[in-house]
């Protein structure tokens, strides 16, 4: 058993539930941040409830999580898309999601840093998107999710002098509820999306959570402000003529 304790916020479903089932099984205590608690159950697995949206939820979670663990991974997964074309757009979006992708993650940060410190080591990681890099009908997330980049990169040179590194995954279509809640489980669209990207095929949970437990494991402390698109390389941006 290792004596590592890994909180993921959205740990209950998709990408996150999948990740805290692999790190239980290399033995970390995972503690799962979600409205609701998660479905299974293992011994080393806890939850904490809370909305990642209210400010206020975030705070008092931190504040459990504090006192309850002495966390030595952060992994900011929670997400929601809410699309719309920009004539739809509204500026309550971009301070809706900036709460759920940047503003709930530097609170929890705040909250275990302390015992990171202490420890002099430390890894958090944020679950980005290759959106950050431009989509249509992304206006809110694309620019929360950009920034989760930008602020990943400032808390790396921050944090590197005790032990912490802070990276980004930024996967591209996954096969997840959220993707289905866009593009139609099975659809002609689902299969168009697979055939343009170039290796042919969507992503799957397991894609994303192998990027994770890379930059989670302890031997890799001298890789920090990373982003890395688990896209299938549909961030590579070429062109056919």
């Amino acid at each position: 058993m290792s004596d590592f304790t890994a909180v993921i916020t959205g740990g209950n479903k998709g990408i996150g539930e999948d990740l805290a089932a692999r790190m239980l099984d290399k033995g970390y205590r995972v503690v799962s941040v979600a409205r609701h608690a998660p479905a299974k159950q293992h011994p080393m697995l806890s939850s904490v409830e809370a909305d990642l949206l209210d400010p206020a939820a975030v705070e008092a979670a931190g504040r459990e999580i504090a006192e309850r663990y002495k966390v030595t991974h952060l992994i900011h997964n929670a997400g929601l898309i809410w699309p719309n074309l920009v004539e739809d757009a509204k500026p309550s979006d971009i301070t809706g999601l900036a709460q759920l992708h940047l503003g709930s993650a530097l609170t929890l940060l705040q909250a275990v840093l302390p015992n990171m410190k202490q420890r002099q080591f430390g890894r958090v990681l944020f679950n980005a998107s290759r959106a950050a890099l431009g989509v249509p009908t992304r206006t809110a997330y694309s620019a929360s999710k950009a920034g989760m980049i930008g602020m990943a990169r400032t808390w790396a040179l921050e944090l590197a002098p005790h032990g912490i590194t802070v990276n980004v995954v930024a996967p591209g279509p996954i096969l997840t509820d959220n993707f289905w809640g866009i593009v139609p489980k099975g659809s002609e669209r689902e299969e168009e999306l697979a055939n343009r990207l170039p290796v042919g095929r969507l992503g799957t949970v397991e894609d994303v959570t192998n990027a994770f437990l890379f930059f989670a494991d302890e031997a890799n402390g001298f890789v920090t402000g990373q982003t890395l698109y688990v896209c299938g390389g549909a961030s590579i941006g070429t062109v056919s003529i």
